[in-house]
């Protein structure tokens, strides 16, 4: 199957998507009504109370073992709340689409990246309905539109970490849900490819659909996130960035105040409204422990 061999280089120039219908953007608030999350026995999460707005685009950050992951799980139904409520808006639970972190997910498994992309075709026909051709022509367009062309049919298990973490989000592509959680999204990926996953949150972000992100790089936050929900320095803080991310607030959540600059993103500084070449190729408008 080639699991030992070095991947060819991938070349970065994406081909245009044909549109994917888009999932109708959230009209109300996920609202969390003094949420309790338990792992193990233990509350990693306790009396959280706040929302996330319809179109919003939320950092989750925390130290390891804050709740995290834990709480992107509730939000799609994986996890039952100890106490508490989770209200979504009228959303289906599996309306909501969440990108795992890659470390947590087996590669040996026998699938190629195609396959694994057409896998988010489920939540969207049902269980039941069958994968046809005009499905597997999207999943193809998704993995061109994240720089994988061509590698349809390699192995899951012969990528490099940053080629299999275009792949989720090649599938989260084809969910194209109106609700997207990502669960460490940029870990363990080269700047190059940091950069490109990022325009494509950039434009989930200007379709209307609500993304939250667990990260861990302050400056990325700061820089691309108008909101941060900030676990694990005693009571919860939510709210805009700049004053949830405070010296204070850093320090007593034991974050890193410095972190690396912010990569560019093919010479075009990461803020930049206008998106990348990859970025406009997506479809236009109509977990650590415990953590």
């Amino acid at each position: 199957m080639g699991l030992g061999v070095t991947p060819a280089p991938i070349p970065m120039a994406p081909i245009p998507m044909a549109p994917i219908p888009m999932a109708p953007a959230p009209m109300a608030p996920i609202r969390l009504d003094g949420v309790t999350l338990r792992r193990g026995g233990r509350a990693v999460v306790s009396d959280l109370t706040g929302s996330f707005a319809p179109g919003s685009l939320t950092a989750v950050a925390g130290p390891n073992g804050a709740g995290k992951s834990t709480l992107l799980q509730a939000l799609c139904g994986l996890l039952p709340v100890a106490s508490g409520r989770i209200e979504r808006g009228g959303l289906d639970p599996r309306a909501i689409a969440l990108l795992p972190q890659e470390g947590r997910l087996d590669r040996s498994f026998p699938i190629s990246c195609r396959d694994a992309v057409a896998l988010g075709w489920p939540a969207r026909i049902g269980l039941f309905r069958r994968i046809g051709h005009q499905q597997y022509a999207e999943a193809d367009l998704a993995l061109a539109s994240v720089g994988l062309d061509g590698l349809g049919t390699r192995p899951i298990g012969a990528l490099s970490a940053g080629q299999f973490q275009r792949v989720l989000f090649a599938r989260t592509i084809v969910r194209d849900a109106p609700v997207i959680l990502l669960d460490e999204p940029f870990s363990a990926v080269d700047p190059a490819t940091e950069a490109d996953l990022m325009a494509i949150v950039r434009l989930w972000h200007r379709q209307g659909r609500t993304i939250a992100a667990v990260l861990h790089d302050l400056d990325l936050i700061r820089a691309e996130f108008p909101q941060t929900l900030l676990l694990g320095s005693g009571a919860p803080e939510w709210g805009a960035t700049d004053a949830v991310l405070s010296a204070a607030a850093i320090r007593h959540a034991r974050l890193r105040a410095t972190v690396p600059p912010l990569p560019m993103e093919r010479g075009v500084p990461a803020s930049s409204s206008g998106g990348s070449a990859l970025a406009r190729s997506v479809p236009g408008p109509p977990a650590e422990e415990a953590a």
